[in-house]
């Protein structure tokens, strides 16, 4: 069982195969997919996903932009660095490096999950300066009450026990369990959708480094500087989550201004996996309130 996915392998029916690269930056060899053109996008996907979780709304955004797409650190076929630099602003740094090594400016930074953290935690540090970001289920508030004090020292425990990840490969194997886990989230996928999380899942050294990442994470800081973001956000939130709740969308909002909130009923944590032209329209709507794109005019025509 290797520890990493295996692009010979694992990446020979990996979706959107043609638009993948491997690219060096920061001491990390990243997996990146690069479509379309226009307006750079960049996307950053959340903790234990990859590329994979773009494979329906990517190529629908790549009509209108540009679209830059890695796996982040230590995830799916990106290397993984130094422990230490799996925090948010390590990460942020690294994808930071990555960006610049591309030679990319993205203009609007798209995330789901820990990834909507991520690249808000870039544009307030100025490692990017987006017109838009565009929050998918944001991971942008910390654990409450026991579970801030359990969740971490027991990730970290998990994390440093080179055990631990081969366990919950050998689990992630098992197609139920990786389905009771997908369905937690209030989310239904297809068998494919399905079949690429079990393929992550299968790898010790991707559990390992999403473990460590969560070990690591420290949103605090980031709740304290939302205030001062001046740039455009929209969150989006769907009303099944049962991994991050819209209650944390409404409260970014308070703490941002100038964000806009759209509320999604019937689907859940991985919303744009299960309805992928439903968050397109969504994203290229705020798009053109941002000045990024005439959509509606292109459509028209």
């Amino acid at each position: 069982m290797s520890d990493k996915p295996s692009w010979s392998i694992d990446g020979r029916t990996w979706p959107n195969r043609d638009a993948s690269r491997f690219v060096d930056a920061g001491g990390i060899r990243w997996h990146v997919q690069i479509m379309g053109q226009g307006p750079v996008a960049l996307l950053a996907h959340g903790t234990g996903a990859a590329t994979h979780s773009w494979r329906d709304l990517g190529p629908l955004l790549a009509k209108h932009f540009t679209i830059i797409a890695p796996d982040l650190s230590g995830h799916g076929f990106t290397s993984t660095p130094n422990w230490q630099r799996l925090s948010l602003p390590g990460m942020s740094r690294d994808l930071a490096t990555l960006c610049e090594q591309l030679a990319i400016t993205p203009e609007i930074a798209i995330g789901h999950s820990a990834g909507a953290a991520i690249l808000t935690r870039m544009t307030l540090d100025g490692l990017i300066a987006p017109k838009l970001i565009v929050s998918l289920n944001g991971a942008y508030l910390p654990f409450g009450g026991l579970a801030a004090q359990f969740l971490s020292p027991l990730a970290k425990m998990m994390a440093l026990n080179p055990l631990v990840p081969r366990l919950f490969a050998w689990r992630g194997r098992d197609p139920a369990a990786v389905h009771r886990l997908l369905k937690a989230t209030g989310s239904t996928l297809d068998a494919n959708g399905e079949r690429l999380y079990r393929r992550l899942v299968g790898s010790p050294g991707h559990v390992g480094a999403a473990l460590e990442m969560m070990a690591n994470w420290d949103l605090n800081p980031l709740v304290r500087d939302l205030p001062q973001l001046k740039t455009a956000l929209l969150l989006i939130a769907a009303t099944h989550d049962h991994a991050i709740t819209p209650d944390v969308a409404r409260r970014v909002r308070q703490l941002v201004p100038q964000a806009q909130l759209e509320l999604i009923d019937g689907l859940g944590h991985l919303a744009h996996e299960e309805q992928p032209a439903r968050i397109a329209a969504l994203i290229l709507a705020a798009s053109e309130r941002a000045g990024l794109l005439a959509v509606q005019q292109e459509m028209s025509n």
